[in-house]
């Protein structure tokens, strides 16, 4: 084909080069109105002078120069602009308020849809004090949405400082420590309660407030709520992180009377430099964030300059397009529609997790006797609901992508999809574990296959779940993914053993294949779409809901 483009890039028509214009010129007519002045950063950067700032995540958007030096093309501008500014602004030059306008570029694995170039629309403030950075920023990001006229447009805050002070005051181990961090960052709150109740020495106060911490989302009143969990695990009153956070809610009162800001301490954000209070930026008919930012005071000391302040947010010139445009104009594809004015749309899965789930939600007391004969229908409207029927491995991609609110799939699902989904509530029902199994009279095979190779061959239709097992044990092990009959790669010596699902080991005893290893067990898991998650209250009532019929023992 002429003409193409590498996946994930594309090129820009006048018509919608038009279109990002107008978008872009009014953005930066709000910053310019502030006094903030534009800067511009290197397409490549240094990647140890960048890393000297913050971690980066691994990106295959790097090369070796002639002078040996790895380069990076930049994954966002906070970093470029926290060099620029530890390297060649002045004492007597702060604050300094920056504005930019460039593209960015970061890896999306593919059959995702989404691109890998963006363009960044953002201002950074350094040398403010106090929380009026974090104030001046904020009120900045608001009168933007407000000038776009961003429909049904709410700025959602979180911290990371109650998270990690807990962790840091009551982690009883320093693994415990990482291995909670990480399930916070992959949105697994489910393993996040999973964690807590394997371990026996976390005192309850700690566990009670490590689960429901993360879980905190709605108006003021939530500070007060976290603050009464944190003191209750023992965390010293002046590092919790909710004065900064009250002191904050005086300040932009207005916005907090009109509904147009709230909190939601699940927000951690991708990039590890923010260090207190952190923001996003949503709107009605969109699946994800418009802008992201935050505090990050720790970026400039690494970079050399402590003491300094420093908070900014980005905007994508992308989703404003999609939340701003008409269908078949500036990349949108479907109209945004009001909150108010449509259903609550949820992903329920056909199949063997079906019946479950038509029981469990209707114990929650939601309308679902037309969804117990749907015929052939794959959307149906009860009430003020809508229940999307779709297979459970697919339901994630409906959620990620705006296609549903919620919905309900095995964890299996959830960890194959890969996308950024809040695991919120495990339901206990559609139980099965995944296990590594290989022919009953090769034993050893496989351990003297892997003498010889290196690695260990194994088929699966869970590439994923299958990466994670062998990662954790520390095995090199080569994938054959599979759609069907997974027995037959051993058997037929196209492989050394499998990874599959099983309830019973029928199948697997049937075919002469004995378990080796287990890898993990399933179950049902609700889960949320974080725009949906933090804008539409019944998601969150909804768990709720379900979470009781699920401590009531209410078996489905």
């Amino acid at each position: 084909m002429s003409g193409e483009t590498p996946r994930g890039f594309r090129d820009i028509l006048p018509e919608e080069a038009l279109a990002r214009e107008r978008i872009s010129d009014a953005v930066r007519s709000c910053f310019s109105s502030h006094g903030y002045l534009p800067v511009e950063t290197p397409l490549l950067e240094d990647r140890a002078a960048l890393e000297r700032g913050s971690s980066l995540r691994d990106s295959p958007f790097q090369l070796f120069d002639a002078d040996d030096s790895l380069l990076v093309l930049r994954p966002d501008l906070t970093l470029p602009v926290a060099r620029l500014v530890a390297g060649r602004v002045g004492e007597n030059e702060l604050p300094a308020r920056f504005r930019y306008s460039a593209p960015v570029v970061r890896e999306e694995p593919s059959l995702r849809g989404q691109p890998r170039q963006f363009t960044q629309l953002g201002v950074e403030l350094v040398g403010t004090d106090g929380t009026a950075s974090e104030v001046e920023v904020v009120l900045l990001l608001a009168e933007v949405l407000e000038t776009l006229a961003v429909p049904g447009w709410k700025i959602v805050f979180g911290s990371v400082t109650p998270l990690t002070a807990l962790l840091d005051c009551c982690a009883p181990t320093s693994e415990f420590l990482d291995a909670a961090l990480a399930l916070v960052h992959d949105s697994d709150l489910v393993g996040l309660d999973e964690l807590a109740a394997a371990t026996p020495d976390l005192a309850p106060a700690v566990a009670r407030a490590l689960t429901e911490v993360c879980r905190m989302a709605g108006g003021v009143d939530v500070i007060g709520r976290v603050d009464e969990l944190l003191a209750a695990a023992g965390v010293p009153e002046d590092g919790r992180g909710t004065a900064e956070l009250s002191a904050l809610v005086g300040k932009l009162a207005g916005l907090f009377e009109a509904g147009r800001v709230s909190f939601d301490f699940s927000i951690i954000n991708s990039f590890d430099y923010y260090t207190g209070i952190i923001f996003k930026g949503y709107a009605e008919g969109i699946a994800a964030s418009l802008a992201s930012g935050g505090r990050y005071d720790v970026v400039l000391r690494n970079f050399g300059r402590p003491g300094l302040a420093a908070c900014g947010f980005a905007l994508s010139l992308e989703r404003l397009q999609e939340v701003l445009g008409e269908p078949g104009e500036s990349g949108v594809v479907t109209p945004g529609v009001r909150l108010a004015e449509r259903p609550l749309r949820i992903a329920v899965p056909k199949g063997s997790l079906f019946e479950d789930t038509l029981r469990v939600l209707a114990a929650t007391g939601l309308p679902a006797a037309e969804l117990a004969h749907p015929g052939r229908k794959l959307i149906v409207a009860s009430g003020d609901v809508e229940y999307v029927i779709v297979r459970a491995q697919d339901a994630p991609a409906f959620v990620g992508h705006g296609g549903a609110d919620c919905g309900i799939c095995g964890s299996d699902s959830l960890i194959e999809a890969g996308l950024d989904l809040l695991q919120l509530v495990d339901l206990g029902y559609g139980g099965c574990r995944f296990v590594v199994a290989e022919p009953a009279g090769r034993a050893g095979a496989a351990e003297d296959a892997y003498r010889w190779r290196g690695t260990v061959r194994v088929a699966t239709k869970y590439p994923r779940i299958t990466q994670r097992y062998y990662d954790g044990i520390g095995q090199q092990v080569d994938i054959v993914h599979l759609h069907g009959n997974i027995e037959l790669g051993p058997i037929v010596g196209m492989t050394d053993r499998i990874v599959d699902i099983t309830a019973t080991g029928t199948t697997l005893a049937e075919n002469d294949l004995v378990v080796v290893d287990d890898v993990m067990e399933c179950t049902a898991r609700f889960f949320a779409g974080p725009a949906a998650y933090r804008c539409d209250r019944r998601i969150r009532d909804l768990a709720e809901r379900l979470a009781e019929v699920r401590e009531k023992g209410v078996r489905p």
